[in-house]
C-alpha cells in the first residue's frame, strides 16, 4: 500500500472514531461507507440491507467465482476516557471501544486496493455489517437475503487483537471464539424487616449461594480439556436497608467452544437455581438466552487465510482461541469462511477491547488491508 493511500484511511478512520455509530444506529457510518466506496470509483452499492448495512459488489473479467469480504461497523455504549485524544468521540457514551472503525477503513483499504488491481477476476462482495454488537445485525443481514442477492462461495473476515504484535496474523485451526448466552436467575420469596428474618423467606440468601455454586458448575462439572466460562455480573435486589426484600435477581453470561459444554451449563444452572429454591423456601425462574455460535474456521478457507496472511505479512497458527464471541459465526453457518485476527499491539494502559481508553492502531491498517485483498484474489484464482 502506498503512503498516500494509508493517509487517506488513517483520516478516514479517525472521522469514525470521532463520528461513532452505536449499535442499530450507524446510519451516519453507513453514509459516510457509501460516500467513501463511491469516491474509490464503485458504483454497485445497496445499503439499507438488514439495518444499516451497506454491500458493495466488483466484478471483473468473466471468472464464476464469487467471495465476500466482511467488517463490522457500530460502536459501544462506553464514555471514552482519552480526553486528549485528537480524534476522540464526539458523542457522550458512545465510541469504538472494540475496534470496528479500524475493521470498517481496513475493508475500504482493500476495496481501494481490488478495484486499482486488474490481475483478479470473479465478483468480491464488500460486506459492511451493523449491529455486531448485540444487535444481531449478521443473523438480519442474512434474513435480508444477504446470500441470495449478492451470492458468495466463500466469506472472510477479521477482528484487530490487542496484545498480539502489530500487524501479525493469527489464524485458528477450528474454533476462533466463543458461542455464548445470557442468563438471569430470578429468586422469589417473603419480604418483611430485616430485624425480624425467621419471618421472610430471604431470595438474597439464595442469591448469594447461587453465586458460590454456580461457578461450581465449570469447576466440577467441564471436563478440565474443554473451555467454558461462567460469570455472574449483575446482582439486583433490594429497596431498604432494613428490608429483606421479596425478589433477588442474578444476570451473566456463559461461554463456550464446544456445543456439549453449553448444554451441559444450562442444565446445571437450571438444577442449581432449584436446588436454592427448595433449600430456602423460595421460587426460582431462569432464563437462558443463547447468543451467536461458536466462530469455527472451515478448514479449506482457514488454509487459504493462512496462505494469504503469510504473503503479506507475519503469521502463527499457535495462539489458542477467545471466550469472546463473535457475530460472523452466523455467516459461517450459511458459507464456508474463515476469521483471523490481526495484532493491534501492546495491550497496555487500557488499550484492551471494550476498555474506555482503547483506540485502534492505525499503523495495521495496510496489513488489514492487504491481507483481505490477497486473500479475495487467491480464493478467485483457486482451481
Amino acid at each position: 500500500m502506498d503512503q498516500d493511500l494509508h493517509r487517506r484511511l488513517t483520516t478516514w478512520r479517525r472521522h469514525l472514531h470521532a463520528h461513532p455509530g452505536l449499535t442499530l444506529d450507524e446510519g451516519d457510518t453507513a453514509a459516510f461507507v457509501a460516500e467513501k466506496l463511491r469516491e474509490l470509483g464503485i458504483t454497485e452499492i445497496e445499503t439499507g440491507i438488514g439495518g444499516h448495512g451497506v454491500v458493495a459488489t466488483l466484478r471483473r473479467g468473466g471468472g464464476n467465482r464469487a467471495v465476500g469480504l466482511r467488517a463490522d461497523m457500530d460502536a459501544l455504549p462506553i464514555q471514552e476516557a482519552d480526553e486528549a485524544l485528537p480524534h476522540r468521540s464526539t458523542k457522550r457514551g458512545v465510541m469504538h471501544a472494540c475496534g470496528h472503525d479500524g475493521h470498517t477503513t481496513a475493508l475500504l483499504g482493500a476495496a481501494a486496493l481490488l478495484q486499482a488491481d486488474e490481475s483478479w477476476t470473479g465478483t468480491v462482495q464488500l460486506v459492511f455489517q451493523p449491529a455486531e454488537e448485540g444487535g444481531g445485525g449478521a443473523r438480519k443481514m442474512i434474513a435480508d437475503g444477504l446470500f441470495q442477492r449478492f451470492p458468495m462461495d466463500r466469506i472472510f473476515g477479521w477482528h484487530n487483537w490487542p496484545g498480539l504484535p502489530p500487524g501479525t496474523v493469527a489464524v485458528h485451526d477450528a474454533a476462533v471464539m466463543a458461542a455464548g448466552a445470557r442468563f438471569d436467575i430470578t429468586f422469589d420469596g417473603h419480604a418483611g424487616h430485616a430485624a425480624l428474618p425467621h419471618l421472610t423467606r430471604d431470595p438474597m440468601l439464595g442469591a448469594g449461594h447461587a453465586i458460590v455454586a454456580l461457578q461450581s458448575i465449570v469447576a466440577r462439572g467441564v471436563d478440565p480439556m474443554k473451555a467454558g466460562v461462567v460469570s455472574v455480573t449483575m446482582a439486583e435486589a433490594g429497596e431498604a436497608q432494613n428490608q429483606v426484600p421479596s425478589r433477588a435477581v442474578l444476570r451473566g453470561t456463559a461461554r463456550w467452544l464446544d456445543d456439549s459444554v453449553g448444554t451441559l451449563i444450562e442444565e446445571r444452572m437450571r438444577e442449581v437455581a432449584r436446588g436454592i429454591a427448595i433449600a430456602f423456601g423460595l421460587q426460582e425462574q431462569v432464563s437462558f438466552v443463547r447468543g451467536v455460535p461458536v466462530t469455527a474456521n472451515h478448514p479449506r478457507e482457514r488454509d487459504l487465510a493462512a496462505s494469504a496472511a503469510a504473503a503479506v505479512t507475519e503469521m502463527r497458527r499457535d495462539v489458542p482461541p477467545a471466550m469472546t464471541g463473535e457475530d460472523f459465526s452466523w455467516f459461517l453457518h450459511e458459507v464456508p469462511g474463515a476469521f483471523v485476527w490481526i495484532g493491534n499491539g501492546p495491550a497496555e494502559n487500557g488499550r484492551e477491547l471494550h476498555h474506555p481508553n482503547y483506540d485502534f492502531n492505525d499503523e495495521i491498517l495496510p496489513v488489514a488491508s492487504g491481507f483481505l485483498a490477497e486473500t479475495a484474489r487467491r480464493a478467485l484464482g483457486e482451481p
